[in-house]
């Protein structure tokens, strides 16, 4: 099967679907006022592993790690790295690095098909490599920049058959979205003008095809506004795209398009908490945990400011503010969003959006940043449970939400302390995909995604 097209998507957006309810997780705040763990043992204990393509990483930009277990995974899981930073993709080009957001969307002939960020700014060196995501020219944004992304096409049995260059000239396309048309939306968190090699203004969106075959135009989505994005998640009832900013005093925006699946043109808005103007959901939020809040939208006019004052006019007409909104996903109905420094304790929360309610929930709120620290992206996996990756300052987890509430992990980076990033699921839900950014490193996780969990006297 082949990625939805635009025009299989405007069909779809007449048809009228219920609206899932928020997974009852205010379970989580429950448990611990009672003294019960919160943390659930998940599918068992993470032990250290060896990739099963360990042979062929004999050569890499750390070295040989044939011998070195990479990931701690549960009992039952295995794994594969893949497009390590530095080596020869099949365009010819090496492997950029600092990979980030992604997705994975349907392919032809048995396959899936991936899309990934590389989170570059100007000057840096990976592993010799300055000039980032390697794309022509007259190809990129901006010749001055080296940010971009890279496709890659798997079997659906996890073989890595390509990988090539697709968006470049970018700056720190750090997460995304995919939309349900195929494409995925790469987003800048850099707002730099022009001064010295860089060209243009940044700060903008950027649509890739997943089924792209190699380099494609960048074109900027001025219209979805001009800020330091983050990540997205469209709505495929209304084709709306939600968006989140990377900052201490961020926003929560709408962009509706005018056509559907068409993100050249549309209005843009920034949530409103009704009757609490300009609430700050950083902290003191944890009363209302899994009480929806209803909220209104207000438009902003300069959707293309010269400077980063964006959400200043957001701000100005009573939008509510976030710290640090990161990672977005649509599943069950949902718009889930991480707030990376969110929460009385700073060590980060979880909103879901409801589209058919207009309201806004807090889902999860970590009180111990030893049961969860600075969640960065999220996604939405088998089994309706949530992933969430950590990007804190000690050891780096996948963190698992079972629909009950009960937080649990489900891998280690056993390498180095880097963020894990781009976390999704392949369409079949056989395999995570998640890169590490430090080396530099997409693996594939198979597992029993699918089971039930006994464990602490109750069930998932």
């Amino acid at each position: 099967m082949s990625v939805m097209s635009r025009r299989r998507f405007l069909r779809r957006t007449s048809l009228v679907v219920g609206s899932a309810a928020v997974l009852p997780l205010s379970q989580f705040q429950v448990r611990q006022a009672m003294g019960m763990p919160r943390r659930g043992s998940g599918f068992g204990d993470l032990t250290p592993q060896l990739a099963q393509n360990a042979a062929d990483l004999t050569n890499t930009i750390a070295g040989d790690l044939s011998n070195t277990p990479m990931l701690e995974l549960p009992p039952g899981f295995r794994y594969w790295a893949y497009s390590i930073t530095g080596q020869t993709m099949s365009d010819g080009n090496p492997v950029p690095g600092d990979h980030d957001g992604m997705a994975a969307f349907p392919g032809p002939d048995g396959t899936f098909l991936v899309v990934r960020n590389h989170e570059l700014s100007p000057g840096e060196n990976e592993a010799g490599n300055t000039d980032g995501v390697i794309v022509p020219d007259a190809m990129k944004h901006d010749t001055g920049a080296t940010g971009g992304t890279s496709n890659l096409v798997f079997t659906n049995d996890g073989e890595l058959i390509s990988h090539f260059n697709t968006l470049g000239g970018t700056i720190r396309n750090c997460a995304g979205g995919p939309t349900p048309w195929g494409t995925w939306i790469s987003c800048e968190e850099d707002v730099r003008r022009p001064d010295g090699d860089i060209t243009q203004r940044h700060g903008y969106n950027f649509e890739v095809p997943a089924n792209a075959t190699g380099p494609v135009q960048a074109v900027p989505l001025t219209a979805m506004g001009r800020f330091n994005h983050e990540a997205c998640a469209v709505d495929p009832v209304s084709g709306h795209v939600f968006q989140t900013e990377d900052r201490g005093d961020s926003c929560f925006y709408r962009f509706r398009p005018t056509t559907p699946g068409d993100l050249s043109a549309g209005v843009l808005e920034a949530l409103v908490v009704s009757g609490e103007p300009n609430l700050d959901t950083g902290s003191g939020q944890l009363a209302r945990l899994g009480i929806p809040l209803d909220v209104t939208w207000i438009t902003i006019e300069d959707v293309d400011p010269a400077a980063d004052t964006l959400r200043d006019e957001a701000q100005s007409k009573g939008a509510a503010t976030f710290v640090r909104g990161e990672g977005a996903w649509y599943g069950n109905g949902l718009i889930y969003f991480v707030c990376t420094s969110g929460g009385d304790a700073g060590a980060g929360q979880v909103w879901a959006y409801d589209p058919a309610a207009q309201t806004l929930t807090l889902v999860v709120e970590s009180t111990d940043a030893n049961e969860l620290e600075s969640p960065d992206n999220i996604t939405v996996g088998p089994a309706d449970r949530l992933y969430l990756c950590e990007d804190g300052g000690g050891q780096q987890f996948i963190v698992g939400i079972e629909p009950n509430g009960v937080l649990f992990q489900i891998a280690r980076n056993a390498l180095d302390n880097s963020e894990f990033a781009g976390a999704c699921f392949s369409p079949d839900g056989r395999f995570m995909l998640v890169n590490s950014q430090g080396l530099g490193v997409t693996y594939l996780i198979e597992g029993p995604w699918r089971e039930a969990i006994h464990r602490d006297g109750f069930e998932a």
